[in-house]
């Protein structure tokens, strides 16, 4: 007999002929010698009109009392759905998150869950109850017995974490597709169902936009080993599990609000390859990347940053003994990149770094948490490191460093996130005075028999904002960053500029980063201010960019991977913004009309597409 938490969503729910229809769904599992708990979301678009209906009362309400409003929606499910297995002959009890022990932070409408006291519910499971919990909120605390909710993606949430506290056997999630796909099927139908895929490969989809699981949920699941599997409402089709590496005997205790970083990790075995003012147009790093690929160089992080002019600049890492290959590639292809009209001009320079190290932070806890690369940045600032090059993603954020420097970072990063030497990743010890530890942290092996890219996917809400004319010093993404997080605007890319400028003796960069479109204005109106007030250079906003990317475990090694990618857009005449990199991750940021022909392209580049076309129910 196996302990199984349900989640069904809105469109699950969505009429009674269909909460009736999630009721014979339940008493099945039941009547296969299972004990179930279900977590519900609010019915159809009922939060939408709690919302509309609140609105017209205040153009700005009060948060407690959204709270008090929005956690209605899930009680009217849950009392319908105990009463639709009631009258099956199920015992059923409906719950809602107080009623359950779901302890959060005392912050409305965004609170993280701290606790689940799960007596009352073990109780009525041992009873032989199917315990039918309402999703999305909880409750401060016992004493002062308010009610909260737990902000987007909310009962995903609530599910995984039940799984979590009650160690159940999984957690089904059941929506409106068969599982998780290989992108959207609103924009590309044939998109292929995925049998399983790994939690840092979800953890990416997720936050990149997918909307089948919410990251913090796919978080939980990764730091507690739940398992996890996506099916579909409408069908008994599998679905598509969600696998992770044994968890490491995580206190439930603070179950959200652990530690957002976990390990330190470092590699002294890296170089830089720059190209600097390559043209700003359609396939230029589609014949960069070709290149490199055809020559066999497996690159790690590469970055491209906000255009100037009519021109960009390139960046890549690779490890020390390629470093002439990479170099030999990157001088052969400068003049094929220059103007034909001037083809000695100081376009497409090569530059080339020796000595560098990167450093990074990991941690599935980052998640929207504008704070965490605030917190690096000061650290490193302190410390007195610079930093070269920014690459972020999800769940890490990467800095190149001077390798002279590679300890005092990695010791002050270890100290300020509190993890322990043994906790510490490394690579590249051999080459280093850095300190020995054990081998790093990698993203969690590709499933067996795996293409190398499993997922596509577009982002079509975020804004970018550039400042020009940063001083090239300690401490500047510290203070910047700083000041988002004091804001809560989150940061998704982050990309440094390589050219360097000398402006009245000071060398100067430019950096580009992406925040939701809604944080874009006053993210800028903030920043203006400031940079007006330290002397940093003009503020620019771009809100109509779009971010596609691709997302695979087994991208690891793959050099040709990248240039596949830069391929289908340079095809399409598709021109690239911004590049960032993680190891499972590409990003690219493009012109948001061209976001969804990028997306599609690209589906269509790593051949994506299955032979069947799902269409997704109203």
């Amino acid at each position: 007999m196996a302990l199984i938490v349900q989640k069904y969503g809105g469109t699950s729910v969505g009429s009674v002929e269909r909460i009736q229809a999630v009721a014979q769904r339940v008493y099945k599992t039941v009547q296969a010698g299972n004990s179930i708990v279900v977590v519900v979301s609010a019915m159809g678009k009922t939060t939408d009109g709690l919302v509309k209906l609140a609105t017209e009362i205040s153009p700005n309400p009060n948060r407690r009392e959204m709270d008090m409003l929005l956690s209605t929606g899930e009680q009217v499910t849950i009392a319908l759905l105990s009463m639709a297995l009631q009258e099956l002959g199920q015992p059923a009890i409906s719950m809602t998150g107080a009623q359950v022990g779901i302890v959060t932070e005392a912050e409305h409408s965004r609170a993280r869950i701290l606790h689940i006291e799960t007596t009352r519910l073990t109780r009525h499971i041992n009873a032989g109850k199917v315990a039918v919990v309402a999703g999305f909120q909880g409750i401060s605390s016992v004493g002062e017995m308010e009610i909260t909710t737990l902000g987007r993606g909310g009962s995903d949430t609530s599910a995984v974490a039940i799984a979590a506290a009650l160690k159940a056997n999984f957690c089904e999630i059941y929506t409106d597709v068969p599982g998780i796909l290989t992108t959207d099927p609103r924009l590309v139908a044939e998109a292929q169902l995925m049998d399983a895929i790994t939690c840092d490969e979800m953890l990416e989809l997720a936050s990149l936009g997918a909307k089948v699981l919410h990251p913090r949920a796919v978080e939980i699941a990764r730091n507690y080993g739940v398992p996890l599997v996506v099916r579909s409402s409408w069908t008994d089709q599998p679905g598509t599990w969600v696998t992770s590496a044994k968890p490491q005997g995580r206190s439930l205790i603070n179950l959200e609000i652990a530690r957002p970083v976990d390990h330190v990790e470092f590699d002294t075995d890296q170089a830089k390859v720059a190209l600097l003012r390559v043209p700003d147009k359609p396939g230029v790093a589609a014949r960069l990347f070709g290149e490199i690929s055809r020559q066999k160089v497996d690159v790690d992080l590469i970055i491209q940053s906000v255009h100037d002019g009519n021109s960009n600049d390139i960046a890549f890492t690779v490890t020390t003994p390629i470093l002439k290959r990479a170099e030999a590639v990157a001088t052969a292809i400068a003049p094929a990149l220059r103007s034909p009209s001037n083809p000695k001009s100081d376009e497409a320079e090569v530059m080339v770094e020796h000595n560098i190290a990167k450093v990074s932070i990991a941690g599935a806890g980052m998640i929207g948490r504008p704070g965490v690369a605030a917190k690096m940045f000061a650290t490193l600032a302190e410390a007195g490191v610079n930093i070269q090059m920014i690459s972020t993603s999800e769940v890490k954020v990467s800095c190149v460093v001077n390798a002279a420097e590679c300890d005092r970072a990695v010791l002050a990063l270890r100290t300020a996130f509190e993890i322990e030497a043994g906790e510490q990743g490394s690579r590249g010890a051999g080459e280093s005075t850095c300190i020995d530890s054990p081998l790093p942290l990698r993203p969690s092996a590709p499933l067996p028999n795996c293409p190398p890219v499993r997922g596509v996917a577009l982002d079509l809400n975020q804004a970018r904002l550039a400042i020009r004319q940063l001083p090239d010093r300690p401490g500047v993404a510290a203070k910047l960053f700083g000041l988002l997080a004091q804001y809560n605007i989150s940061v998704d890319m982050i990309i440094q500029s390589q050219r360097c400028r000398v402006i009245d003796g000071v060398p100067r960069r430019d950096i580009a980063f992406t925040v939701s479109q809604i944080d874009g204005e006053n993210a800028k109106k903030m920043l203006t201010q400031v940079a007006a007030e330290l002397g940093w250079g003009e503020v620019v906003l771009d809100s109509a960019i779009a971010k596609v990317s691709i997302v695979g475990a087994g991208m690891v090694g793959q050099p040709g991977v990248a240039a596949k990618m830069f391929e289908a857009l340079a095809q399409q005449q598709i021109n690239i913004q911004m590049i960032a990199t993680s190891e499972i991750k590409i990003s690219c940021v493009v012109a948001q009309e061209q976001g969804v022909k990028a997306l599609q392209a690209i589906h269509a580049a790593f051949e994506l597409a299955g032979s069947e076309k799902f269409v997704v129910p109203a």
